[in-house]
C-alpha cells in the first residue's frame, strides 16, 4: 500500500512558513525596486543591459531565443508537470516525489503572482519579441517557473542516483543550463530586467529547496526510499 512517509502537518509547516518568507521578501524588493531602486545605478544598469542585448539582436539569436523560452511557457511547465506526476507515481511506487514537484512549481507561481500583481514593474523600454502578458515585469514567471521544474525533476532524479556522481553532475547541468538560457532569452527578447531574472531564478531555487526539504529529503522520506532499495528476504 503506497502511503507519504511523513507527517502532513509537519510537511506543510516546513512548506507553509518559508514560502511565506520568500512572498514577502519578493513582494518587498519588487515594491523597493518600483518605487527606490528604478531611478539608481540597478534600474540603470538594468536598462544597459537591455539596451545592449537589443541592439546586437541577430536572426539567428531571435529564432534560438524563442525556442528556449517556450521551454517555460505556462502549457508547457503544467502539461510536463501533470505528466511527470504520473510517472514518478508509476515508477517510484509513491507520492513524494510527484508531490515535491507540484509544490516546487506551483508554490512559484502563487508567489509570482502574488509580487507582479503588487509590484507592477514595467517592460524594458526596447522593442519585445514576444506578446506582453498582464502581469508585471518582476520578478520574471518564466524564469522562476523553469527553475522549478527543470531543477526539480534534476533534484528528484539525484536523489533515486545518489551514488552516481556522473549522472548527478549531468541532471545538474540540464537542470540549471535550461532555466539560464530561458533567463538569458527573456533578457534578448526585451520582456525582462536583469534583476526580474535574477530574483525568479532564486525564487525558484527557494522553492525547490522548501519543497525537497519537506518532501524527499526528511530522515522518514529517505528511510522508506533505502527500504525499498532493500531486497525483501523471502
Amino acid at each position: 500500500m503506497s502511503r507519504l512517509p511523513v507527517d502532513l502537518k509537519g510537511a506543510l509547516r516546513l512548506i507553509l512558513m518559508p514560502l511565506a518568507v520568500m512572498a514577502a521578501l519578493t513582494i518587498g524588493v519588487g515594491l523597493l525596486i518600483t518605487k527606490v531602486l528604478e531611478t539608481t545605478t540597478i534600474g540603470a544598469n538594468d536598462r544597459g543591459v537591455n539596451e545592449e542585448l537589443a541592439d546586437g539582436r541577430t536572426t539567428f539569436w531571435s529564432e534560438v531565443t524563442d525556442t528556449m523560452s517556450g521551454l517555460s511557457d505556462t502549457p508547457v511547465i503544467v502539461a510536463a508537470t501533470a505528466v511527470l506526476v504520473i510517472v514518478f507515481r508509476l515508477v517510484f511506487k509513491r507520492w513524494n516525489e510527484s508531490l515535491f514537484l507540484v509544490v516546487a512549481v506551483w508554490s512559484q507561481s502563487i508567489i509570482f503572482l502574488l509580487s507582479t500583481v503588487l509590484a507592477e514593474r514595467k517592460r524594458p523600454a526596447v522593442e519585445h519579441l514576444d506578446p506582453a502578458p498582464p502581469t508585471s515585469s518582476f520578478p520574471s514567471g518564466h524564469t522562476s517557473a523553469a527553475v522549478a521544474f527543470y531543477c526539480g525533476v534534476a533534484m528528484v532524479l539525484t536523489v533515486h542516483t545518489q551514488r552516481h556522481t556522473i549522472l548527478n553532475a549531468l541532471w545538474w547541468l540540464v537542470g540549471l543550463a535550461i532555466p539560464l538560457g530561458i533567463a538569458y532569452s527573456r533578457m534578448y527578447r526585451g520582456m525582462h530586467h536583469l534583476s526580474d531574472v535574477a530574483w525568479g531564478f532564486l525564487l525558484g531555487l527557494v522553492c525547490v529547496a522548501v519543497a525537497a526539504n519537506a518532501l524527499l529529503l526528511r530522515p522518514a522520506a529517505m528511510e522508506q526510499l533505502r527500504r525499498d532499495r532493500t531486497p525483501q528476504s523471502p
